[in-house]
């Protein structure tokens, strides 16, 4: 049974901002980088082995070619941008809104390059929801000054950049695949990626502890499982520009989960924030009703033919 629209969405805001709640347990064990190794290992090997099992069968050499790029840019790129900006300082509010950008970026690129249709109501509620994260996120935005580098705040851009490559190359691919076969060939290329850069940085070892594997299985769980098959069921159901406008919603709800997690309460501005987010996302991808004007030939059609007077023809 097809997942339904709501469903696909609900699924999608809270399955995706629970990897950042997955990142903060995961970086209080050990360094970004051995988390995202470990993540994608683990995730690589649960849904390749599950695949090889239910769901092994041939697949084209483009296809691979095609989802191994996918893969590499909406979770080695995405992730790693993000993940690297705030170990370098960046606040992860500041990463959070520039990240945000995505949907204004993908509804002015969408038209040019997959033929769809921004109106000017989803124009609207694209700018009005990022204004709502700018509420949400202004606590880190007003927190002062960093220690990052300035070229760190070029990587959330640049992760902001890789997933909306990513996504259009899955709206363009000429061998598509379904979510079931593409997401663990993404885990699998992301796996290779973070490995190596954990063994560059020589932090591939894993931490005793027993909280950093409960955050691995929360990532690769909620995060990788939930939201990327949420993230790619969307796209094909609601199109770029709407799956974009959802991501508006996911520092709200990361709020709530920090909130439910680590009893961090939100503030007025942030709830306000929330709201805001809301209204923007709701006028950018909930569709009005087509009314159709009626047919008059069809009306006229079901009429009933009325009896015209013959004319009589005079007898000769």
């Amino acid at each position: 049974m097809p997942v339904s629209a709501a469903v696909t969405s609900i699924g999608l805001v809270v399955m995706w901002s629970s990897g950042f709640i997955g990142a903060e347990l995961g970086t209080r064990e050990a360094p970004a980088d051995t988390l995202l190794m470990w993540r994608f290992l683990a995730a690589a090997a649960i849904l390749g082995g599950a695949w090889a099992l239910f769901r092994r069968r041939r697949l084209r050499p483009r296809a691979l070619a095609e989802q191994a790029a996918i893969g590499a840019l909406s979770q080695g790129g995405y992730l790693g941008g993000i993940v690297w900006a705030v170990g370098l300082g960046v606040p992860s509010g500041t990463a959070a809104l520039i990240a945000a950008l995505q949907p204004l970026a993908a509804g002015a690129l969408a038209g040019r390059l997959l033929g769809e249709t921004v109106s000017p109501r989803q124009w609207a509620g694209l700018a009005i929801g990022l204004g709502g994260v700018a509420l949400v996120v202004q606590g880190d935005l007003s927190a002062g000054p960093t220690t990052a580098p300035a070229w760190a705040y070029g990587l959330p851009f640049a992760a902001m950049a890789a997933l909306l490559a990513a996504s259009f190359l899955e709206r363009r691919a000429r061998a598509p695949l379904a979510p079931v076969d593409a997401i663990p060939l993404h885990c699998l290329v992301s796996a290779v990626l973070f490995t190596g850069v954990a063994l560059a940085g020589g932090h591939a070892a894993p931490p005793a502890g027993g909280g950093f594997w409960a955050a691995v299985a929360w990532t690769v769980l909620l995060s990788t499982v939930g939201g990327y098959g949420f993230y790619w069921l969307s796209l094909r159901r609601n199109g770029v520009t709407g799956t974009s406008a959802l991501i508006y919603l996911t520092p709200p709800t990361t709020l709530v989960w920090a909130y439910a997690m680590f009893g961090d309460a939100p503030g007025w501005t942030a709830l306000a924030g929330m709201a805001v987010c809301v209204i923007g996302v709701t006028a950018a991808t909930v569709r009005r009703p087509v009314r159709r004007r009626p047919d008059r030939s069809a009306r006229l059609a079901e009429e009933p033919v009325r009896d015209r007077a013959v004319p009589r023809v005079p007898a000769e």
